[in-house]
């Protein structure tokens, strides 16, 4: 369930600072990368928490 809401919010997060981006520029909004910027900021929270975060604890 933990992986589900970080996707969730990781569409949400990278949907506003693409739309924000794009409309600063005065492109149009584009959907396929913004899905790309969440799949690679879910990535990096899943390997930073179930991975590089939990074996800086145990030292």
């Amino acid at each position: 369930m933990r992986f589900f809401w970080t996707f969730f919010w990781a569409i949400l997060i990278s949907a506003v600072i693409s739309y924000v981006l794009t409309s600063m520029a005065g492109n149009a909004f584009d959907v396929t990368s913004m899905f790309v910027v969440a799949i690679l900021m879910s990535l990096a929270v899943f390997l930073l928490g179930e991975g590089v975060l939990k074996n800086g604890e145990e030292q």
